[in-house]
């Protein structure tokens, strides 16, 4: 679990219920809370409910404390895209025709303020996988700061695509790689947590047969690259016809324990 306060939005996939009275001491606790939009309106603001009939609004400006444009607010898509998802807040005020204001801003600077001053390199995190892009997946990790784990970090088998790893909503755990403590720039990992290659290796034994995946197919026809486990990969002799993602039985010829080695021949 995340160490600090900051969990990533829609990670318990609950929303807040309070009645009138407890209003003034949301306002007073600053305390992180948590609910659904229910629309985006012509203005961009952001109706969530609070229920018991309660409906809070989040103005344009209260929206986002990162994305900013020149003008001081978050783009469009930034507040139509939020509708029907959860997001994280703060009761600012009751305005005098009791429409309850609530900022999603204060949480997320907060958040990267924690990420400057507290967040750790190797500090084990919560996520929610947000975008997946060629070159890597975005995840949330707390008060909607988003770090990236370059796909290099996601997988010790060489993939083609993080997609091939994760999948958007995903709940993972990663590890800090590297924070930029000026901007709040947070690099992720996720194949230190798949487990080591001594604990993956338990489960396979010379002489056994499994089945893999095909990660690589060496071009000089030295050998084909199948992943076991996420962290576990052996090679197997070169076969011709074997194509890169490809299920395929395999025996386990030999393991050598000290070099971290498998030999496998395709079945």
């Amino acid at each position: 679990m995340n160490t600090s306060q900051f969990m990533p939005e829609g990670w318990m996939q609950t929303c807040v219920t309070i009645n009138k009275n407890k209003i003034q001491e949301y306002i007073q606790t600053r305390e992180i809370l948590q609910g659904k939009v229910k629309k985006c309106d012509e203005n961009y603001n952001l109706h969530v409910s609070l229920g018991n009939g309660i409906e809070g609004i989040v103005p344009r400006e209260e929206v986002e404390g990162i994305n900013i444009e020149e003008d001081g607010y978050p783009k469009i898509n930034l507040c139509t895209g939020k509708v029907n998802k959860f997001i994280q807040f703060k009761v600012k005020e009751i305005q005098n025709d009791n429409v309850v204001i609530l900022s999603r801003k204060e949480v997320q600077e907060e958040a990267l303020d924690w990420i400057k001053n507290n967040l750790q390199l190797g500090e084990q995190i919560t996520g929610i996988v947000k975008n997946i892009r060629p070159y890597g997946a975005f995840i949330e990790i707390g008060g909607g700061v988003v770090g990236l784990a370059h796909i290099e970090d996601l997988s010790v088998a060489r993939i083609k695509s993080p997609s091939e790893r994760l999948e958007i909503g995903q709940k993972v755990n990663v590890v800090v790689k590297s924070i930029d403590r000026d901007t709040g720039r947070v690099i992720l990992s996720y194949k230190e947590l798949l487990g080591t290659w001594e604990e993956n290796i338990k489960d396979f034994e010379s002489g056994m047969k499994t089945k893999g995946i095909v990660r690589e197919t060496e071009k000089n026809k030295n050998g084909i690259f199948i992943e076991l486990k996420p962290n576990l990969v052996g090679m197997a002799e070169f076969k011709e016809g074997i194509e890169y993602g490809q299920e395929v039985e395999v025996y386990i010829k030999k393991i050598d324990f000290d070099k971290k080695k498998v030999k496998l021949l395709i079945i």
